[in-house]
């Protein structure tokens, strides 16, 4: 294997444009063949999408802006108590109408015990003093206890809202997943799928968690806090809010390359996923063939390419944080400033320029809360344009309206002048005639990429033909129900599948209603009840690794025993026997001869000795039947067939 370039591995595990839309384009057959292109989605769209996940929960929501203005309140109530204390200690009188209002609160209070601090401490001034205090910090604290609690149950009902959003989205993206077409998988790496489900999902959450509440919580601080700071003073007010455009061009300034970073790193995130997904599971043939020092190689170009593009999303929004609060201290410092000249030129008290100080603060804190938040904002929108990429992939066609069931199928097929191609461009299968009688067995050899299972393919309606047709008891498939043709066409593939779960389990996934006793008999129909018999705990064995702890013999025979439990009228077996040796080559045909019977069934074996006994066999080259015949009638033409036979030729 060559090594690739960084732009060749990007291309074949999503990571130039694993942000994009995913487009469902004919192609060729791989991962690498297409997938993942289209035009990305703008921030707004992707917000308003998001929006309508939330939706359901509009009252928790209400809740959660009642619970989140009672605390901005509390703050923002309790902060200006603090202006009358200070002036009643200064010995000046709050002029401000806030100011007054507090200074009679606390005043009210006083009054209703102040008489016996009188009496203990035997001097009216200081008892009226510390009276004052007391009570202001009795009030404050009752103040601070309410924004406490409303803050808890403003917590406690976001994080409700975000999880069940999220777990909506997790539900839509798998079950857009499960109506996915053959073809989707066929085009797109699993290890960048799968980091749909993990980290762009996760990174939703997080964004719902806080960034939200952030967004929230700020905008309700800063119009509360702006709303005190003019009923305090005006003139100060215009001071702090002139820095406002300032922070927001830096901000937008800022934010706008970030957000262009945080979706490479998305992307460059997706394709290293994919390159540890599919060398993990092929370390075997990794290391057989030595390339481990070559998969690092690859592996370092894609993870030094994840590493600067998070270095530049990740500075990005660092630096938004700092930035923002260095200005905030310059607004601060000239604020201050402005608020001693008007302590010396104007009534202007010390109490007040306190609070003002401390709310001029506090009106940018929200602003720079949300230049931190952008780091985990853009990210969860770059994530978030993924995974509704996927949402919008193309999904299986449709059955018709008129769609009939496939009841009582008997398994007649026909394909008539069918011609196909994965590509518009490029042509698989040529004008494809033949027929299969009930019960009949037919072959397909040829060499490596004649067609022989785009024909399977076309008849599971993994693909549907383009020209021609395919019919099964002289009615076309694409007039059946999907489900219920699919559902008469057992399949023993090369590659075997096994579940998590137990033997039976994975036999009865053949047909989940089947009986303990009905999963034993196809066992038994498989060859394969003697081996189970000799496991640990027999049919309760537990699976796990797909298989790894059984043989690849032992594995295709529960899959032969999975497609017998199917009862399933047509039978399609891809090179099913050849991963194995000989002697288990032999133990799985007696499995497949009792399978094979009273079933109409389709072989494709490059083992030439497992096809003799097929009542036709058709030869395929280029995606055309060139012979067609039984075994014997073949060899006395002395063709395609007779050459791969006696070996004068090989297959491809």
């Amino acid at each position: 294997m060559a090594k690739r370039t960084l732009q060749d591995l990007q291309r074949q595990y999503g990571g130039v444009a694993s942000s994009q839309k995913i487009k469902m384009r004919p192609g060729g057959r791989g991962p690498g063949a297409a997938g993942i292109g289209g035009k990305p989605k703008n921030a707004r769209h992707t917000i308003q999408r998001l929006l309508q996940y939330v939706k359901p929960y509009r009252g928790h929501l209400v809740l959660v802006l009642l619970f989140m203005l009672l605390s901005t309140v509390t703050s923002l109530v309790g902060g200006y108590m603090m202006a009358p204390i200070i002036d009643r200690l200064a010995g000046r009188r709050t002029e401000t109408l806030v100011g007054r209002w507090a200074d009679g609160v606390i005043s009210a209070c006083r009054d209703a015990f102040a008489p016996t601090l009188y009496s203990w401490l035997g001097h009216q001034t200081a008892a009226d003093v510390l009276a004052y205090l007391l009570t202001a910090i009795g009030i404050m604290l009752v103040v601070y206890l309410v924004g406490v609690a409303a803050t808890y149950l403003q917590s406690r009902l976001m994080l409700s809202v975000s999880q069940g959003t999220i777990e909506s989205i997790r539900n839509d993206l798998f079950d857009k997943v499960q109506a996915l077409p053959v073809r989707f998988f066929d085009r797109n790496p699993t290890g960048e799928v799968m980091s749909r489900f993990t980290n762009d999902v996760d990174n939703i959450g997080t964004m719902l968690d806080n960034s939200m509440v952030s967004l929230i919580s700020g905008s309700v601080t800063l119009i509360g806090t702006f709303i005190f700071m003019v009923t305090t003073n005006w003139v100060l007010t215009l001071v702090t809010v002139f820095f406002i455009p300032i922070f927001s061009m830096g901000g937008m300034a800022i934010a706008k390359r970030s957000r262009k970073y945080y979706k490479g790193q998305q992307a460059a995130l997706g394709a290293v996923n994919g390159y540890i997904e599919e060398t993990v599971t092929g370390q075997k043939v990794i290391k057989t063939f030595n390339h481990e020092a070559l998969c690092e190689e690859e592996f370092g170009l894609l993870n030094d390419d994840l590493r600067g593009k998070q270095f530049k999303a990740n500075f990005y929004g660092g630096i938004m944080g700092p930035i923002m609060g260095n200005t905030s201290q310059i607004s601060y410092a000239i604020t201050v400033g402005v608020g001693g000249i008007l302590m010396a030129t104007t009534g202007f008290t010390p109490g007040a320029l306190t609070v003002f100080a401390g709310y001029s603060r506090q009106f940018s804190m929200p602003i720079n809360n949300l230049s931190q938040q952008m780091t985990v904002v853009f990210s969860a929108l770059a994530g978030a344009e993924r995974v509704f990429a996927v949402m919008d992939a193309e999904p299986e066609a449709p059955d018709r309206p008129d769609a009939r069931p496939a009841d009582g199928m008997r398994g007649y097929v026909k394909m008539q002048d069918v011609t196909f191609g994965y590509d518009p461009d490029k042509t698989v299968l040529h004008h494809i005639d033949l027929y299969a009688k009930p019960g009949q067995k037919i072959a397909f050899v040829g060499s490596t990429g004649a067609g022989k299972t785009t024909i399977t393919n076309l008849l599971n309606r993994f693909y549907d033909v383009e020209q021609g047709a395919i019919t099964v008891d002289d009615v076309n498939i694409q007039d059946y129900r999907r489900d219920d043709l699919r559902r008469n066409i057992a399949m023993v593939l090369q590659d075997t599948h096994l579940f998590t779960g137990t033997v039976r389990e994975n036999i009865r996934y053949g047909r989940l209603d089947a009986t303990d006793e009905e999963v034993e008999a196809a066992a038994k129909t498989a060859s394969a009840h003697s081996f189970i018999m000799r496991l640990e705990h027999g049919y309760d064995t537990v699976i796990e690794g797909d298989g790894t702890n059984l043989s690849q013999g032992q594995r295709q025979l529960l899959n032969i025993a999975r497609a017998a439990l199917s009862k399933a009228p047509i039978l399609v077996l891809d090179e099913a026997t050849s991963s194995v040796d000989t002697r288990t080559e032999r133990h799985i045909e007696h499995g497949l001869d009792r399978l094979m019977q009273g079933r109409t069934t389709f072989v494709i074996a490059h083992r030439l000795s497992t096809v003799r006994n097929a009542n036709a066999i058709m030869v395929l080259e280029h995606g055309e039947i060139i012979e067609r015949g039984d075994h014997d009638d073949l060899l006395a033409q002395k063709g395609r067939y007779w050459q791969l036979y006696t070996g004068a030729a090989e297959l491809d």
